[in-house]
């Protein structure tokens, strides 16, 4: 369910920065279609890259909310064993 979220955010991200790059470095500042685009990309790229970290440490974590951290069940298996 992590990874057509991660697949949207990347291409998302890849086309705000095409519109940042082309505002930078290329003509996108000269025409106001293109500039205010180009503003919304750059706040884009803000919440893509919090929401990415966000459900990247939700996957992460996502089964040691409950029982502690992985590997502290690991060690009291193997102290027992």
């Amino acid at each position: 369910m992590l990874f057509p979220f991660l697949i949207l955010f990347r291409v998302l991200f890849a086309a705000s920065m095409v519109f940042i790059i082309g505002y930078i470095f290329g003509g996108f500042s000269k025409r106001p279609a293109l500039a205010r685009i180009s503003k919304v990309a750059a706040i884009l790229v803000i919440i893509l890259f919090i929401g990415v970290n966000i459900l990247l440490m939700r996957a992460a974590f996502h089964h040691d909310w409950h029982g502690g951290w992985r590997g502290c069940e690991q060690v009291k298996t193997e102290k027992q064993g």
